[in-house]
């Protein structure tokens, strides 16, 4: 096992998209650090996720019960909401 170190973060992400990823933490029995590790780590590599059709399901579940419409084509076209 490789040993690391880790650091405390403000990352600030999509109310929507943390309560899926929350709940996909919480589905998986893993932190949501070591969700986003494995996410990560397998996207600098070009590879997607290593999801099981099972697990996928569970994920578009989440999408729907927190009303998560947004997809990769949004990455780069979306901006904070204006305060009302």
């Amino acid at each position: 096992m490789k040993r690391i170190e880790r650091v405390q973060t403000g990352l600030r992400l999509e109310k929507r998209m943390l309560k899926v990823l929350k709940g996909l933490a919480e589905h998986l029995d893993i932190s949501m650090a070591e969700l986003v590790e494995g996410i990560t780590l397998h996207a600098l590599e070009g590879k997607a996720p290593p999801f099981s059709p099972t697990v996928l399901e569970k994920i578009e579940m989440l999408k729907q019960v927190y009303d998560l419409d947004l997809t990769s084509e949004d990455a780069h076209k979306i901006g904070e909401a204006e305060d009302e």
